[in-house]
C-alpha cells in the first residue's frame, strides 16, 4: 500500500478546494479543469523548491486558475456581494499565506474561504 506524502496531500486538497469553487460557479468544464491541473503541476515543482510554501498551495492554485481564466474566458469568480457598478472578480487573500479567502476588495469584505463558494453562490442548497 502506497502512502501519500504531505506534499501530495496538500496538492490534492488545493485541487479539491479550487474545483469545488469552480463547480459552485458552474464553470468546471474540461478546459477549466485542465487549468487546475496545469497549476497543480507547476505548484508541485514550486513546493519542491520551497517546501515551507506547502501551506500556501490552495491560495496559489486559486490565484493561478483565476489568472488563467481571466486571460482565456473572463473574470472569475464574480463578486456576489456588490450589486452595483461594473462586475468584478473576487481576490485571493492573503496573496501568499495560509487559510486563503475570497474577498471583495471593493467592499472590503471576506466572502468565503477558498473552497467555500458553494453556499455563497447557492444559498440554502442541500437543506
Amino acid at each position: 500500500m502506497e502512502h501519500t506524502t504531505p506534499l501530495e496531500q496538500a496538492l490534492h486538497v488545493a485541487r479539491a478546494l479550487v474545483l469545488a469553487d469552480l463547480a459552485a460557479g458552474e464553470v468546471a468544464d474540461a478546459d477549466v479543469v485542465s487549468l487546475v491541473e496545469d497549476s497543480v503541476t507547476h505548484r508541485r515543482w514550486w513546493v519542491e523548491q520551497w517546501p515551507e510554501g506547502v501551506d500556501y498551495l490552495a491560495g496559489l492554485v486559486a490565484q493561478d486558475v483565476k489568472d488563467a481564466l481571466l486571460s482565456k474566458y473572463g473574470r472569475w469568480p464574480l463578486c456576489p456581494v456588490c450589486g452595483h457598478g461594473e462586475p468584478h472578480a473576487l481576490d485571493v487573500e492573503p496573496e501568499l499565506g495560509p487559510d486563503p479567502q475570497w474577498v471583495c476588495s471593493e467592499a472590503g469584505v471576506r466572502v468565503a474561504a477558498v473552497g467555500g463558494l458553494g453556499p455563497v453562490f447557492h444559498p440554502g442548497a442541500g437543506r
